[in-house]
């Protein structure tokens, strides 16, 4: 009998981490702003849709310059968390959509902006979204964190063990044929990090998706081998995460 699927519907996933969400996952460099204005993609009056905008930690670094910033978001958990979040912005407006329906009008975008969710998307369905929205000479800027997976201890064992206990993280993962076939780009690598304490390493683990929440029987082990994990290559009780933050813009 063939292995049911693990994949979730991604609109809802992350529902039950949302709180996590918030708390743990990585910012981006404030250095993508001063970059994207030096090569005149980004202007102080350019409208922005942040599609899977999520709790909106991509879209502030925008609102931040002043941008007006649809946040384009199905999860209703999610966006409900960014409406509050963001409630001090006057120019965050929040939008139940997806990528593939976006609910804005024709030609009304100057930058679509898209975090970690665009591996979620049908790739066809939110090229012609995209061309649909977008202003002429608009532009598509995808970013995200890339966690760097190898060059010390930590970072090779941790990859093993969400390796081990991340059901669909193969799946999750950044595929770059994805980003070949939607349009051609320009790339720029920020560096990026977060230091944790064991907690909020354990918080960071568990706002990701394909990640056993505690009603797993696997949650025990799993929490027990992080705290293993930990113990052998904190530095002074705190643990480094490091990524390269990938920003790939281009014109459909």
């Amino acid at each position: 009998m063939p292995k049911k699927k693990l994949i979730l519907d991604p609109k809802k996933r992350f529902s039950s981490r949302v709180e996590n969400y918030i708390k743990y996952r990585p910012t981006y460099p404030s250095e993508i702003v001063k970059y994207l204005k030096e090569i005149d993609i980004l202007k102080d009056d350019s409208v922005i849709a942040d599609i899977g905008s999520g709790t909106g930690i991509l879209s502030e670094v925008f609102l931040k310059n002043g941008n007006i910033v649809h946040g384009i978001e199905p999860n209703a958990d999610m966006r409900n968390a960014a409406e509050k979040l963001l409630e001090t912005y006057s120019n965050f407006i929040s939008i139940d959509g997806s990528a593939e329906t976006t609910n804005l009008k024709a030609k009304s975008i100057n930058i679509i902006t898209v975090g970690q969710a665009f591996h979620w998307f049908d790739i066809k369905q939110t090229q012609k979204e995209f061309k649909r929205i977008l202003k002429e000479e608009g532009y598509v800027v995808l970013i995200w964190n890339n966690r760097k997976k190898s060059g010390y201890g930590f970072s090779t064992e941790y990859e093993k063990f969400i390796l081990k206990y991340g059901k669909d993280y193969k799946f999750t993962r950044k595929d770059k044929t994805n980003i070949n076939n939607f349009f051609k780009y320009e790339k720029k690598v920020f560096s990026n990090y977060q230091d944790f304490d064991f907690e909020g390493l354990k918080g960071r683990l568990l706002s990701a998706s394909y990640i056993p929440l505690e009603d797993s029987p696997e949650y025990g082990d799993m929490i027990k081998e992080l705290e293993s994990i930990f113990d052998k290559y904190h530095q002074n009780g705190i643990i480094r995460l490091e990524y390269d933050t990938e920003v790939y813009y281009g014109n459909l």
